[in-house]
């Protein structure tokens, strides 16, 4: 039973998987206790924020609340709330923001598109994305998904519905690797990409 639960997480095939439960069982069952804890905790705490759909144990997550006019210092925020970068998962956010370059607010899809496995426009939250890029706010939205087949479908889609409504869409530049995924691209490279972002 422990092996099957372990095989759920990526990447983890059914040897690697009894490797970890033996390990687990055998050397280390305080630390199988604390994995289960920090699981059992983290599936009653942490939530989508009510804006960016990051995960965060709070309504709204610090980044966009560092972005609230409210809670900025003197009623000043710290980020430009005219800039809207979308990306796919948490890991992508945390990377754009290693690159301490992008001072902007984000969009968080939690996927792409893949017809063939089932993501839709609904599965990505692209409802709740039109939403926020049309909250008055928003001036320009910067496409950060991979490039990869998917991340492009997604970007062309996204790029086309924000289009329809008049908003300025731009993409990040292929300063990236084609194929490569954000949350493995060096801060440096993944900075320079989003300098060079250009219009769609």
């Amino acid at each position: 039973m422990l092996i099957d639960a372990l095989r759920c997480l990526p990447g983890v095939g059914p040897k690697s998987a009894q490797r970890m439960a033996y390990h687990l069982l055998q050397r280390d069952q305080a630390g199988a206790a604390r994995l289960a804890g920090a699981m059992q905790n983290a599936i009653e705490r942490v939530r989508h924020c009510g804006m960016c759909n990051t995960f965060t144990e709070r309504e709204i997550c610090e980044i966009c609340e560092s972005g609230d006019l409210d809670s900025g210092r003197g009623g000043v925020s710290r980020r430009d709330q005219a800039l809207l970068c979308v990306v796919e998962m948490p890991g992508d956010l945390l990377m754009m923001e290693q690159t301490q370059t992008y001072r902007g607010l984000y969009f968080v899809l939690m996927g792409r598109l893949s017809p063939l496995d089932g993501v839709g426009p609904k599965e990505i939250h692209l409802e709740r994305l039109l939403n926020r890029a049309l909250d008055g706010l928003v001036k320009e939205v910067i496409l950060a998904t991979n490039f990869t087949v998917e991340g492009e479908a997604t970007a062309h889609y996204v790029s086309e519905m924000l289009g329809e409504h008049g908003v300025r869409v731009t993409r990040i530049a292929r300063g990236l690797p084609v194929g490569g995924e954000l949350e493995y691209v060096d801060s440096g490279t993944l900075a320079q990409a989003l300098i060079e972002r250009r219009a769609v």
